[in-house]
């Protein structure tokens, strides 16, 4: 996945116009808003850290470092890459359902963009599998908390992991899919 990105991050630094930058907001407010908007659920994977907080040595060190640095290192990513983005192709040739891939085509590079395109798939089952992390843990608060079975809260005493949960919810997403 960052092979895929700084893939497209050098050859978009290669290919930037400076023309492509303005106007700098052709929608005024209402589209900074719109995009903002957007990229607001992007970052709604982070509360995923905190369901492991009781599997962390210093939580109250640890998560805090977690989330605030993913948040710092996701925003500068997506700003260098929004920038490189926009930098390539004219905003109006980028409402496609895969743009940066559009824009290495645009630029002649189709090659990596397919390359960008698997590095984007790769991702989207990282974020899929980030989610199954999250889910058992949160069932074992339930289960704790007497909204689920007491067997639903079992952890294993070697791994520390609610096992029980995982295989449930493993079996679940396994048939549903």
């Amino acid at each position: 996945k960052l092979a895929a990105l700084a893939l497209f991050i050098g050859v978009g630094l290669a290919n930037l116009h400076p023309e492509n930058y303005t106007p700098f907001a052709p929608n005024g407010f209402t589209g900074i808003h719109q995009g903002a908007a957007i990229v607001f659920f992007a970052y709604i994977g982070f509360d995923a850290i905190s369901t492991a907080a009781e599997e962390t040595r210093d939580p109250q060190r640890n998560l805090p470092i977690g989330i605030l640095g993913g948040l710092a290192i996701c925003t500068v990513i997506y700003v260098v890459v929004g920038f490189v983005l926009v930098g390539m192709a004219p905003y109006t040739q980028l409402a496609v359902a895969d743009p940066l891939a559009h824009a290495l085509g645009l630029a002649g590079y189709t090659g990596v963009g397919w390359i960008v395109a698997l590095g984007a798939t790769v991702s989207l089952t990282a974020v899929l599998l980030v989610f199954q992390y999250g889910q058992p843990r949160i069932f074992m608060a339930m289960a704790r908390d007497g909204l689920l079975p007491q067997w639903v809260a079992r952890i294993d005493p070697k791994t520390r992991i609610p096992y029980t949960a995982t295989l449930v919810t493993g079996v679940l997403v396994a048939v549903a899919s």
